[in-house]
């Protein structure tokens, strides 16, 4: 229950940061990227082995963390784009929906149960994400073009959530969890940092030292947040489907509280609909253990 609850910890500090960046015009790429530099000396530093870094290529995880790397930075560029194209709200909703795709992949792949209390607080928990993410009295509009970068959103971070699963699963030593989230932190700062010398080529670039400020805040957490989750799905607690929704819902929750009482946020009555039905699901999910 310790790791489920961190990661949830965890994930929820990262949304708090970016609320922050937002306050302190931070430019959030290079903060982004000096993050995953971070996380990567994060993990380690965790890491209790010994190791040495010209070895690491021979670990049969290690091209499964380069692609999940550039995974890692290419959702991010996504998200970016799609909150400047159809707003926040949308990017925020697509991000969360992703759930689904791990859940279904644990019930397939695993034979992972899904009895009734399970299954209805799956469903719950999907409605309530939907609303406790719409910040909007008006309904979205969006163009059929537009929802191209939503769904690439949706199913990357979908794919993310379930490629960790299955690596942690089938390839990673309990033992080598720390130094497996290092190599993908430390992928995604590679391509970052290529993507930032091409923006320099373009003359677009433009360095201030407060993003590196930012992005040292940002990457402790982050690290935690990937670290802790895959702890969890090590655990008895329960099986990935409900951790992965425990998990979503439980960073909804937090970070709502933490949205009305810190940043004084007003929500809609629609947005307390889903704050109660995430408590509902996890309740739901929580009884199917019993």
């Amino acid at each position: 229950m310790i790791y489920l609850l961190l990661s949830i910890l965890a994930s929820t500090l990262i949304f708090v940061i970016f609320k922050l960046f937002e306050k302190y015009n931070v430019n959030i790429i290079q903060a982004i990227i000096t993050n995953y530099a971070v996380a990567c000396i994060c993990g380690l530093i965790a890491f209790n082995g010994t190791t040495k870094l010209n070895e690491i290529s021979s670990f049969n995880w290690f091209y499964h963390t380069i692609a999940l790397g550039a995974l890692f930075i290419t959702i991010f560029y996504l998200m970016a784009k799609t909150t400047q194209r159809v707003g926040i709200s949308v990017v925020s909703i697509a991000t969360k929906m992703s759930v689904v795709i791990p859940i279904i992949f644990g019930i397939l792949y695993y034979k992972e149960s899904l009895g009734i209390f399970k299954g209805t607080g799956i469903l719950l928990a999907l409605v309530a994400v939907y609303l406790a993410s719409i910040k909007s009295k008006i309904n979205l509009s969006i163009k059929p073009v537009n929802l191209v970068l939503p769904f690439l959103v949706f199913l990357g971070s979908g794919v993310i959530d379930t490629s960790l699963k299955f690596l942690e699963e089938k390839f990673v030593a309990h033992e080598d969890i720390p130094l497996f989230s290092a190599t993908i932190f430390a992928a995604a700062f590679t391509i970052g940092c290529i993507l930032l010398l091409v923006q320099k080529l373009q003359g677009h670039f433009t360095f201030s030292f407060k993003n590196i400020i930012a992005g040292i805040a940002l990457g402790i957490p982050n690290y935690f947040s990937i670290f802790f989750l895959v702890k969890a799905l090590r655990s008895d607690l329960l099986d990935s489907s409900g951790i992965f929704t425990v998990n979503n819902v439980g960073i909804v929750l937090i970070s709502t509280i933490i949205a009305v009482t810190i940043f004084k946020e007003r929500l809609l009555t629609k947005n307390w609909i889903g704050v109660a039905l995430a408590l509902i699901s996890i309740i739901l999910i929580a009884l199917e253990n019993f």
